[in-house]
């Protein structure tokens, strides 16, 4: 186990500790940069009960995972390969049911396309089958294409994954593998996990808890049903330091620290800057402002209120996406500062929202950067 001292984050220990304490809780996994250095990378607690987590677990990052598939489509849009304002129906015909034909790939990717919520089926239906589902799948009712807006956690990310299938012929979690975990050095993080492979893993795998009745119990995502099955929006795992890999080569204008050019500067600057801006989302009841795939710091509407967020320091123009009740990966470019955290305990929305706005701004505050914001004009 790598040992966190108290002397580097003792406030954000001390915010941990506590929801060990509180059963939001069994362990945590935090890994912190800042200019390209690595601050510290540590777990706490344990994975299972008499486990220890150590910082070599592949932990679900559940929604967290979502810009790998942003960044993958990003990736087909500069190689002129995919089109953001073009129709989905363009590259699936078959998604233009039930009034769909004028939902574009830029409005899956700012959560604007408003298909009606249903269960996609996911891990126990196969990918044709969700599919299948989606595609039947109507609109809301009274939903304004680019005018409305409704974080979709599932079903928009199915379809992005079969647009990039149907244009390059691999598979999502093929394509999210060979073009950017592996270039990254993300050799240990998955959107499936091969089968032979995560017999290997082992105790290597991470335990998800749910909080009920302020006990802690399990979460089958673990199991080999769920681990073996991609979800674009949701399946992505693994040590939570090599999300903070992602965000550093976003943080370098899409390079990889050996200087190799993974995404351009112009998709890395399209993918963090505010393509929705100030509209109310009707999944979280509250204004949250969006790039292409990544949550743009949308403080300026409620920095005690805003879900998912990344805590009361965090500059203006800091990026990046949470994982339901557990996880978050952020950058913040003024400060050059990368975080990528993950509890193996879903507490509930608010306890989450409470614990991770408290949990990120104990890091700006050990690391001496609350201080250090531009003068509001």
């Amino acid at each position: 186990m790598f040992e966190a001292p108290d002397s580097i984050l003792p406030k954000t220990l001390k915010v941990i500790r506590g929801g060990i304490a509180k059963k939001l809780h069994l362990g945590m996994q935090v890994y912190v940069s800042l200019n390209g250095e690595v601050v510290i990378d540590f777990a706490i607690g344990q994975n299972e009960r008499n486990q220890t987590l150590t910082s070599q677990v592949l932990c679900p990052w559940l929604s967290s995972g979502k810009p790998l598939t942003a960044a993958a489509a990003m990736q087909f849009v500069e190689r002129h390969r995919l089109e953001l304002e073009s129709p989905v129906a363009r590259y699936i015909p078959e998604f233009a049911a039930n009034g769909k034909s004028g939902i574009s790939v830029a409005h899956l990717l700012t959560h604007t396309a408003g298909l009606r919520p249903v269960s996609s089926g996911w891990p126990h239906k196969n990918w044709d089958e969700i599919l299948d589902k989606i595609y039947k799948n109507p609109m809301r009712r009274e939903w304004v294409l680019g005018e409305k807006a409704a974080y979709d956690p599932g079903l928009s990310w199915f379809v992005l994954g079969e647009v990039l299938h149907r244009i390059d012929g691999r598979v999502i979690d093929q394509i999210v593998r060979q073009d950017l975990l592996e270039p990254l050095g993300m050799v240990d993080s998955w959107m499936t996990i091969p089968k032979h492979l995560h017999a290997a893993y082992g105790e290597r795998i991470g335990i998800l808890y749910y909080q009920k009745d302020q006990e802690l119990h399990v979460v089958k995502g673990h199991e080999p049903a769920v681990c073996l099955s991609p979800s674009p929006g949701g399946s992505m795992r693994g040590p939570i330091s090599q999300l903070g890999l992602f965000y550093e080569m976003l943080l370098n204008e899409g390079q990889n620290s050996t200087g190799e050019q993974i995404l351009s500067a112009e998709s890395v600057k399209l993918m963090t800057s505010r393509q929705r801006v100030g509209m109310f989302d009707q999944t979280f009841q509250h204004k949250v402002d969006w790039g292409y795939g990544i949550i743009v710091n949308s403080n300026q509407y409620g920095a005690e209120t805003v879900p998912y967020g990344f805590g009361r320091h965090a500059s203006e123009n800091t990026f990046g996406h949470g994982g339901a009740q557990s996880s978050v990966g952020f950058a913040d470019p003024q400060h050059q500062l990368v975080v990528a955290a993950v509890a193996n305990g879903c507490p509930g929305e608010e306890l989450h929202n409470e614990r991770f706005r408290e949990l990120n701004s104990a890091i700006y505050e050990d690391l001496g950067l609350v201080n250090q914001q531009p003068e509001q004009a």
